[in-house]
């Protein structure tokens, strides 16, 4: 059916249109909080290098875009334009869902107001759309041969461009350690996979018979599964004073006592297992932002030191009207104190001792319970330094992350002398496409400060593990909905000691 000029006219009118009001929006957006636009940028894998002169050339182009669109004499140019614009965004959201190690978070505007997926197929649209204005823009000048090379070569040229970004980007080669791990066959076995139907579950304690689940939605809520996966009993915790600013209760559980504590108000409360009651025991103190109980009186907390807000690892007695102890000697500042001293603050029972593992560094610490150092370890990989680099985003008063930052260690948990790292870093010889379908964890012991062995805990339904507990030789695991069990073989557990408890 051949389609009359005056209908391609208001075709091309409309879709001309809704490109003026989508980079209108978007360079606006851009500009207005273009700090944080910025910073955004500064977290792709493929463009932290070159994240302020991105920031810069996107709402320039699409600025200068809306500028050619309004003239009825650069229109065709203007959607040439359009079509590899936004080709270019698809390009880079498909490799940053397909081919990326991490995937950052948006990038401002209507961005913010979707998933990657979600605007994938948005763009995909907008590309169409610009692929159908510019077959009915007339172009007496232009063959329809002509119009083919020149949208395919454009097309070829934004999609070139977006693949070099890709290849020479911090994607690739700020991941890759020379480094060599162990992995022998089966360290750990699954046993079970228990679909917990929700992603808001988190480890608060294990014991011989069972494994404790906090909530993030439900903070008054303690789930407990026997160690089996079987059986699930669902408890309502009472707290013996409610009228506090709590903002997010966590719960730790150490048999026979349980402990809930918000570092924000700050408060600990700890009751009994057997009732699930609890009762305020310290309250006004220091702030805080995790505790670990060490015995049924007392934790370890990391404080955050007033007016700097530097992390300091500390010790809270419950039965002592005391200030917290403090020692700010422990935790190591390389940059701002804060940042590049966050981590996993760990304590073993079965050694009396407290562990604490940065996270964008190779280095923990394991402490004694009366806040003294025994020693610096490392973990196997060969990052000393934190690599972050902060931005102060003024407008929101807010201080973040300039780039995305080079996480090291996710996630760890301790039993008895034996650590157990959620490892961020790839070793040499290690298959990126692997760490697409799995997450590695690397096992040390403490006693000796000696890596022992990693093995892979494999994603579910495209969900990679976030948290992790060890009890026994029993290891569980959080991923995605799931709650999985495995077994540790005897490559892992024969490391196990006990120690006095000095």
């Amino acid at each position: 059916m051949k389609i009359s000029e005056k209908i391609k006219s208001v075709i091309v009118n409309f879709i001309s249109w809704l490109f003026i009001l989508l980079f209108t929006y978007a360079a606006t957006n851009k500009v207005l909080d273009f700090e944080n636009f910025k910073q955004q940028l500064g977290q792709s894998p493929l463009l932290s290098s070159f994240a302020e002169q991105v920031a810069w050339a996107v709402p320039s182009a699409e600025f200068l875009i809306v500028i050619l669109l309004v003239l009825p004499k650069f229109r065709y140019p203007a959607l040439v334009s359009s079509f590899v614009l936004m080709l270019m965004f698809t390009a880079y959201i498909y490799i940053i869902l397909n081919h990326s190690v991490f995937v950052p978070c948006s990038c401002g505007g209507i961005l913010e107001k979707m998933n990657w997926h979600e605007h994938l197929i948005f763009n995909i649209g907008f590309v169409f759309l610009a692929l159908i204005g510019l077959w009915l823009q007339p172009t007496p000048s232009i063959t329809i041969k002509r119009k083919l090379i020149v949208v395919s070569s454009s097309a070829l040229t934004g999609i070139i461009i977006v693949i070099a970004l890709f290849l020479i980007s911090e994607n690739i080669h700020s991941y890759h350690n020379k480094f060599v791990r162990r992995l022998s066959s089966a360290p750990a076995t699954k046993i079970k996979d228990y679909n917990l139907k929700l992603r808001s579950y988190y480890f608060a304690g294990a014991d011989g018979d069972h494994v404790y689940l906090g909530n993030t939605t439900s903070q008054l809520l303690m789930t407990v599964v026997d160690t089996a996966l079987n059986k699930t009993t669902i408890h309502n915790i009472t707290l013996d004073k409610i009228d506090l600013p709590f903002r997010s209760l966590t719960i730790r559980v150490n048999g026979p006592y349980f402990y809930i504590y918000d570092g924000t108000v700050p408060c600990i409360f700890r009751g009994k297992i057997s009732d699930w009651k609890a009762k305020l025991y310290k309250s006004g103190s220091e702030y805080f932002t995790y505790a670990e109980a060490i015995d049924s009186t007392s934790l370890a907390v990391r404080v955050q030191k007033r007016g700097s807000g530097e992390s300091i690892l500390g010790k809270v007695d419950l039965l002592s009207t005391k200030k917290t102890v403090l020692n700010p000697n422990l935790l190591q500042k390389q940059i701002d104190g804060l940042f590049d001293t966050d981590g996993s603050l760990m304590y073993s029972n079965e050694i009396n001792r407290i562990i604490y593992l940065y996270a964008y560094r190779n280095q923990f610490i394991v402490v004694d319970p009366k806040l003294n150092l025994d020693y610096r370890g490392n973990t196997i990989d060969t990052i000393a330094h934190s690599n972050i680099e902060l931005v102060d985003l003024e407008k929101r008063g807010e201080r973040k992350f300039a780039k995305k930052p080079l996480l090291v260690n996710k996630d760890a948990a301790v039993y008895g002398n034996v650590l157990f790292v959620n490892s961020n870093i790839p070793g040499r010889y290690e298959s990126l496409e692997m760490w697409k379908l799995a997450s590695i964890v690397d096992s040390y012991d403490i006693s000796s400060n000696s890596y022992l062995e990693s093995f892979y805990v494999y994603d579910v339904d495209k969900q990679k593990l976030r948290d992790i507990i060890v009890h026994g030789d029993k290891l569980y695991t959080l991923v995605g909905n799931h709650l999985i069990s495995y077994k540790l073989q005897p490559i892992i557990t024969a490391n196990y000691k006990k120690q006095s408890r000095s």
